[in-house]
């Protein structure tokens, strides 16, 4: 650890058991940092904030990122980090509810229910001349689509495997590390229609991402089996909110089960719309606190990334007393002209990394003795070197 006090400027409520992750001996923590090191957000959108030049790392408790401008941090080489899958069981379990209370017809039957009025007699009449209405079907045999198989896709199958039902999935940017933890029951759809054709169910867990806006549009839908139920946990713009109302116009769809309840969808009574509330739990919260905040803090402290969105993950291992940390375009050359700046100015290099993740480069140098500042100037100063920093251990 350095011997430098970080301040952490919060914005959003964030977890205080995540926030105890920073010691106060070497962490400032507020809401009102006036230069801070490093900020952490949850929904703030950020695109019209002015983020202060002393920041150098932005962490979000939560999966998504869309509220924080990665591009224009990418282009001042603050790695942006997320806390995947440390909300996938709170979104697990919101998926499993949508699927029973389409299955069961549940919010029509309660609903049903609410409207009555009249003696005991009278309403149990009501209600056996009424609940045939409600009558649903069992989720076993059934066969369940699952578009994106990350964390929270993958542990859905697992769910959904337990309760007897078939599994059908597809995600064509599956990692390796997710495709070991996927259930081998799963069988793997070659493309979007394939999924939608088969499945009684289909539930969503892919990024937003220019090519996944409008995933589920008016052209796919219709290759969706008649009374199907579509579910969306995931993102808003995944779906096209008016091609689903024109679905269930035509029966195509039987319910819609969404965390996003556009004007478009209220009203129809084949939307089940819930406010947002696929991680809106206090272990969620914790978790993804408790992740993002170490994450953060291995950054600050030793130049260490992992799960940020925009640059790869570079983990090294300390063996001499001074690192550097250079974020940097992923251009030719570049491991060239920083360790010749730093051969010209006699410090030898005792262990080095690099990695890249598309236009971004990431490099953590050990080397043997003090750097100066004028050495760190100098490898600031090599054209395409977006950030630099010198992170000798603390004594």
């Amino acid at each position: 650890m350095t011997s430098k006090k970080f301040e952490i400027q919060v914005i959003n409520q964030i977890s205080q058991i995540g926030l105890r992750g920073f010691p106060q001996e070497s962490y400032r923590v507020s809401k009102d940092a006036p230069n801070p090191d490093a900020i952490l957000v949850r929904s703030q959108e950020m695109h019209g904030m002015t983020i202060p030049q002393s920041v150098r790392a932005i962490g979000r408790a939560g999966g998504g990122t869309n509220n924080i401008p990665v591009k224009a941090m990418s282009q001042r080489g603050i790695p942006v980090f997320n806390a995947p899958g440390a909300n996938a069981n709170a979104v697990k379990e919101i998926v499993l509810a949508g699927m029973l209370m389409a299955a069961r017809n549940l919010p029509a039957a309660i609903e049903f229910v609410a409207s009555l009025s009249g003696d005991d007699q009278g309403l149990a009449e009501s209600v056996e001349d009424g609940k045939k209405r409600f009558a649903g079907i069992e989720l076993p045999n059934r066969t369940l689509g699952i578009i994106g198989l990350g964390k929270i896709g993958s542990i859905v199958a697992d769910t959904a495997i337990k309760l007897g039902m078939n599994v059908l999935g597809y995600d064509p940017e599956i990692t390796v590390e997710a495709a070991w933890s996927l259930p081998s029951q799963v069988r793997k759809a070659h493309s979007i229609e394939e999924v939608l054709k088969a499945s009684h169910f289909v539930t969503l867990h892919v990024p937003l991402l220019d090519v996944t806006r409008h995933l589920i549009g008016t052209k796919n839908l219709g290759s969706m089996r008649p009374g199907a139920v579509l579910l969306n946990f995931s993102r808003e713009e995944i779906v096209d909110a008016k091609a689903v109302v024109e679905a269930l116009a035509s029966r195509r769809l039987k319910y819609y089960v969404t965390d996003f309840p556009a004007g478009v969808l209220i009203g129809n009574a084949g939307v089940m719309a819930l406010p947002h509330l696929g991680a809106s739990t206090g272990e969620a919260e914790d978790n993804c606190a408790v992740m993002v905040v170490n994450q953060v803090r291995d950054y600050l402290e030793n130049g260490h990334i992992q799960n940020a969105v925009n640059f790869p993950t570079v983990l090294m291992q300390r063996e001499a007393p001074f690192r550097v940390a250079i974020a940097n375009a992923n251009v030719p050359n570049m491991l060239g002209q920083i360790s010749g700046a730093m051969a010209k100015g006699g410090v030898n290099i005792h262990n080095m990394t690099n990695r890249s993740k598309g236009d971004m480069a990431y490099t953590l140098v050990d080397v043997d003795s003090a750097m100066s500042s004028v050495l760190i100037d100098e490898i600031s100063g090599i054209p395409g070197v977006l950030a630099v920093r010198y992170l000798p251990r603390a004594q």
